[in-house]
């Protein structure tokens, strides 16, 4: 088998003695993926689909499709029984869990295997081991894998919590014991932040997993986040296909991935990738799995946690090891052999995910629901160049967001021979993604892939925290970007003038006369420039600078088009707003005005209208249900102190003073579900 290249599905082929039909345990992109291989591999699949769901792409996508009940997960996705029903009705003989929900539920598991229903997933007791975040330490350190300092046993309080972090020395990490996906997971820096993270991790880890129990262990300062994911067989096989480096996170839920890591160096990478196997062995596991480290910028590691399922960056890892691990997964739980062995696994180029997230990255990156209006990712494939783009997604064009699940919108991938050349791909495919309806972390993601360490390949767990210590506000367009953008302003007004003046049955000497001479505005710079055709290319002349030539197919109308830029190609999305343009280019967004230069003058001298003053409101700064309010009317607060609590997507919020001030009104009340903006309190 060559497993090294880069087209994963192009290896498929039907598995003819085994499964008849596939149910998927699972909703949006995921089960849309395992969906995909199922059709190559000539098996018929079962969708199952929540009252949310009812017209989502997965349900299109399938053979069939079964209604599993309301939209709350507790009372479809991850209620067994129903699920169960689902399997007999149709008749499946196998079913896929994805990741969340039941993928890592032994109950689960072991319910299928009662009912005589492959589960395409790991054995039983290496989910049990595995699941239980303090067990599989004890387990990984019996099995000779490092790890990290910390109490294993459970905590019944906050206040045992406050004592056990104190002994094992700040800063520490709350995790929920059957977590995952950043859910019931906190930093503590102080008595106080694990008081509080005790308590949040607690209701996140119940309401997620149905498991409230907490461990705390030391936390890593500097750590890199880095996987190993690994693949066995029920014969006793087990290999490592190279490692994921996972560090860029926010609140500990992964943002961007890639293959390989460029920290590690090929003895860390095999003595991580041997400890990973070795831990594999120790429970007897099958099936694609993953073994999360933390290392320090020594190259010392310490396990994390094994995640006995398929991950969501599982992408990158097909990228360059050219497998299918969805089928791999089928194929092992059907009983065939591996067919290779840890000496055939090559690492071939480098691959990059980002999760597109429906969060609103200048709001704090909170979660934003609704409906896609728009919705045109780039186009998938290999380019000209040799780059390969891969969009992995459960929405389409007209689809809801929910408040009920998790926000991811897609998973964009760009592989390419090398890191560089992937990071620029990456940057292309982010500019050329168009996603409108809802608030978004496209431009985040191509601030990202722009800023120097980054591309330099000094990454922590923290990095989004330091790079960005205020919060995400677009990004400032510099001197060359501006004036790029300025051509195309200029290139688009023209045009629009132009078709402006084309009149039919106009006389000949009554044509509109289109001026030469034109001011664009963008970011607060003027330029001054001139507009002159050469066929189907523009110049734009700058009265202080050199001229750019500009060619495009815009059109009116068009909301993206790639300009190409004295040879260079922009890929930019247009929309007009009032008399400006707004353009959206590698995480700039920004509104430019291409005016006469009277108009210009005139402009000058217009007031600026100042935003309403909210400095006396908390709003809700997303859709979402407030669990709590930790305030009366007449309290003085103090900043930085509790005010109220709101849960949307299923993580826990916390909303905090900002200043010392005396509460005047309450306008909300706990268990109300709020829209974004709507006013919870008033202050004097």
């Amino acid at each position: 088998m060559d497993v090294g290249k880069q087209d994963p599905d192009v290896s498929g082929r039907k598995i003819k003695t085994v499964f008849n039909k596939i149910l998927i345990a699972n909703r949006g992109e995921i089960a849309c993926r395992v969906i995909r291989t199922a059709k190559k591999l000539g098996i018929s699949s079962v969708a199952v689909y929540s009252d949310a769901d009812r017209d989502a792409l997965h349900v299109k996508m399938a053979d069939e499709a079964v209604h599993i009940g309301p939209a709350p997960s507790s009372q479809s996705y991850i209620a067994i029984s129903k699920i169960l029903d689902a399997v007999r009705a149709t008749g499946a003989d196998a079913v896929h869990p994805g990741y969340g929900f039941l993928s890592e539920n032994a109950n689960f598991a072991d319910a299928l295997k009662t009912a005589g229903v492959a589960f395409i997933g790991p054995p039983v007791p290496a989910i049990e081991a595995m699941g239980d975040k303090i067990t599989s330490k004890r387990i990984a350190a019996a099995a000779g894998v490092s790890t990290v300092p910390g109490h294993m046993g459970l905590i019944e309080d906050a206040a045992e919590a406050v004592r056990i972090a104190a002994s094992i020395g700040y800063p520490v990490m709350i995790k929920a014991s059957a977590g995952g996906g950043g859910k019931g997971m906190r930093i503590a820096w102080n008595d106080t932040e694990t008081r509080e993270g005790f308590q949040s991790s607690r209701n996140e880890a119940k309401a997620s997993f149905g498991d409230d129990r907490i461990f705390i262990e030391k936390f890593v300062t500097e750590p890199r986040h880095i996987e190993i994911q690994v693949l066995g067989d029920q014969h006793g096989n087990i290999v490592y296909l190279g490692e994921r480096e996972c560090s860029i996170q926010r609140r500990n839920q992964k943002v961007i991935e890639e293959a390989p890591s460029s920290f590690l160096d090929a003895a860390t990478r095999k003595a991580m990738g041997e400890q990973a196997v070795a831990l594999a062995r120790e429970v007897g596991y099958f099936s694609a799995g993953t073994v999360e480290f933390i290392a320090d910028a020594e190259k010392n590691f310490y396990f994390l946690e094994m995640n006995t399922r398929l991950q969501v960056e599982h992408p990158v890892t097909e990228l360059v090891t050219g497998l299918d691990l969805v089928e791999e997964m089928i194929r092992i739980a059907a009983g065939e052999r591996l067919r290779f062995g840890q000496d055939d696994v090559r690492l071939n180029g480098w691959a990059i995910e980002s999760r597109v997230y429906a969060e609103d990255p200048y709001r704090n990156f909170l979660p934003s629901i609704g409906r896609l209006t728009r919705y045109r990712p780039p186009v998938e494939g290999r380019r000209e160049d040799g780059t390969i783009v891969r969009n992995d997604t459960g929405v389409f064009e007209g689809s809801e967001i929910s408040m009920y699940y998790d926000p991811i919108i897609a998973k964009l991938c760009a592989w390419a021979p090398d890191r560089i050349t992937a990071i620029d791909a990456m940057g292309r495919a982010l500019d050329d993604f168009e996603v409108e309806g809802i608030g978004h972390n496209l431009p985040f993601l191509s601030a990202v892939m722009a800023q120097p360490r980054f591309r330099e390949g000094r990454l922590t767990t923290a990095y989004i925290a330091e790079e960005f210590p205020v919060g995400f506000s677009g990004v400032e367009p510099d001197g060359t970007q501006a004036r790029l953008l300025a051509a195309v302003a200029a290139f688009i007004n023209v045009r629009i003038v132009r078709r402006s003046a084309q009149i039919s049955g106009a006389l000949a000497n009554h044509a509109r006369s289109i001026g030469r001479e034109w001011i664009a505005t963008v970011a607060d710079r003027e330029f001054a420039c001139a507009m002159v055709q050469h066929g189907a290319v523009n110049v734009v002349a700058f009265a202080d600078g050199p001229s750019l030539a500009v060619s495009s197919d815009w059109l009116p109308g068009d909301s993206h088009a790639t300009f190409v830029v004295n040879g260079e190609a922009a890929g930019v999305k247009v929309s007009l707003n009032g008399s400006g343009l707004r353009l959206r280019w590698r995480g700039i967004d920004v509104t430019a005005f291409v005016r006469s230069p009277r108009v210009a003058e005139l402009a000058r001298l217009m007031p600026v209208k100042p935003p309403p003053d909210t400095s006396k409101m908390l709003l809700c700064p997303m859709p979402g249900v407030i669990t709590s309010l930790a305030v009366r009317v007449g309290d003085t607060v103090e900043a930085g102190q509790t005010l109220a609590t709101v849960e949307a997507m299923k993580m826990e919020n916390v909303l905090r003073a900002e200043r010392r001030a005396v509460v005047k009104a309450i306008a909300a009340r706990a268990g109300a579900s709020l829209a974004v903006d709507q006013l919870i309190m008033e202050f004097e």
